[in-house]
């Protein structure tokens, strides 16, 4: 749906970075990419998901806004799918991620029941999520459905299966960021910024001199 000239678009990440953590997982879900995120932009300036606080520490987990340019994705892989919705949809899957934002010091990560997905037992726990559940109820939030399944037995390759979401990339997530000019836009600000402080230099240099 297109909202003032703009289309209303769901982007969901599915990632490989290549940690322990989730070469662990591979080894249940034989599936490539075992980390989901959500965005709402194509550029994937913010993206939201649950996962690790700190990059090196996998088990320090809870609600977390993804640096898709930081550290834990350096060297990752990817594949990116995308979603027109409705304005009522998308209004609904905002406002329910802004209230787990808002009150995210009483949510975790849901280990227990990760592990209990992988061997495909339910295990819902209260203000608990790990990434692919977490996805799948935000997705739930604006009417959209992951193959009939409660969010607690969703898995990232279980996303790809919804009908309603078309695959638009696969590949070196790096790559799909450079391709849309996020690090672009990046270095056009750094030279601005460098070309500015330059051009102060100059003018205190021309002033000292016309004194």
């Amino acid at each position: 749906m297109w909202i003032g000239g703009i289309k209303l678009q769901v982007y969901i990440i599915l990632t490989n970075t290549g940690t322990l953590f989730t070469r662990i997982i591979k080894v249940f879900t034989r599936y490539p990419f075992n980390h989901a995120s959500i965005s709402f932009d194509q550029q994937l300036d913010v993206a939201y998901s649950f996962g690790r606080k700190k990059p090196n520490n996998p088990f320090i987990g809870g609600f977390v806004k993804e640096d898709m340019e930081g550290q834990l994705f350096r060297q990752a892989s990817c594949a990116i799918y995308k979603c027109t919705v409705s304005e009522s949809e998308y209004r609904e899957m905002i406002q329910r991620i802004k209230q787990i934002e808002e009150q995210q010091e009483l949510y975790k990560y849901n280990f227990i029941g990760l592990f209990a997905v992988l061997l495909n037992k339910k295990m819902n726990r209260e203000k608990a999520y790990f990434c692919s559940q977490f996805v799948a109820t935000i997705l739930s939030n604006g009417g959209i459905s992951i193959k009939d399944k409660p969010a607690c037995l969703v898995k990232p390759n279980d996303i790809t299966e919804c009908g309603r979401f078309e695959l638009v990339y696969q590949g070196d997530l790096r790559g799909y960021l450079l391709k849309h000019g996020k690090e672009i836009e990046k270095q056009a600000e750094k030279r601005n910024r460098r070309l500015y402080y330059l051009n102060s230099i100059y003018t205190k240099l021309a002033r000292t001199i016309a004194n």
